[in-house]
């Protein structure tokens, strides 16, 4: 099975072919692994993956004891039931790990709407607007016999609406994004914009240690360093410019003024 952390960034439609497709935008990844529990320890088998960034200082003590190995302090830690040999803390997950067409489930939290009657939470139809309903359109009506003298649970009732773990099932993957670490997913997915996401599918979970990040880290400083060098470098050289032309222009104003054509009759003379 591979997985992966994201945050969920917003809704566009992309063409194929002469299709018009709606997709939601994913930022997935990079996660980090922090921990690998196995069965003989923990009881079941499961990677803990850390995705996100946050302050130092938000983070409690505890925290920071379970992450003193990973370099980056992580905002959200999130386990996935999978036993998998190869891979070893520290390993990095990003996008590459899935490919056009894949199908995956992705699990988020809802969007909230506060307290609802049973029209809007239930989908209720409501009573007809003829005699004596008067304000009585959107009631739920009865809730129960008067026998028992109590209301069952699990009752459709009026109540709090949203905030609930939703798990959307058989989306595809349209685009994979390897540069910027965005997935593009065919339809909606739950959740609101910049809300966490899980993301999992069947294949093989593909992964890169973290000496090859510490490397592209390295490679993309060295980069920046270079570009900036060349930046002072014309920085310099535009400088050394202005101040000849500075000398040039006060040397051209001695020779024009009055008092160097005196010293120069003089010298005639």
């Amino acid at each position: 099975m591979k997985f992966i952390l994201g945050k969920k960034l917003d809704m566009t439609q992309v063409w194929k072919g002469e299709e018009v497709i709606s997709v939601t935008r994913v930022q997935a990844g990079p996660c980090t692994v922090v921990q690998i529990k196995n069965n003989e320890k923990d009881g079941y088998d499961s990677l803990q993956i850390g995705f996100g960034e946050r302050k130092e200082k938000n983070i409690k003590k505890p925290q920071k004891g379970h992450l003193k190995n990973i370099k980056t302090n992580i905002r959200f830690l999130r386990e996935f039931r999978d036993k998998n040999e190869n891979i070893k803390t520290g390993d990095v997950i990003d996008v590459s790990t899935f490919e056009l067409g894949d199908n995956i489930q992705v699990t988020g939290v809802s969007k909230g709407k506060g307290f609802q009657g049973v029209v809007k939470r239930h989908g209720f139809k409501g009573h007809n607007t003829t005699h004596g309903t008067k304000d009585q359109v959107r009631m739920p009506g009865s809730s129960g016999a008067t026998g028992p003298a109590h209301v069952f649970k699990g009752q459709r009732m009026p109540g709090r609406m949203g905030g609930d773990k939703v798990t959307t099932k058989n989306l595809e993957i349209v685009e994979v994004d390897l540069e910027s670490n965005i997935l593009l997913i065919k339809g909606a997915v739950p959740g609101a914009r910049n809300g966490l996401v899980l993301i999992s599918g069947e294949g093989e979970l593909k992964v890169r240690s973290d000496k090859e990040e510490v490397k592209k880290e390295e490679k993309v400083d060295e980069q920046k360093t270079e570009e900036n060098t060349e930046k002072q470098e014309e920085v310099i050289e535009i400088k050394k410019e202005e101040v000849k032309e500075k000398l040039e222009d006060k040397e051209s104003e001695k020779k024009e003024s009055p008092s160097a054509k005196a010293m120069e009759d003089k010298e005639k003379k």
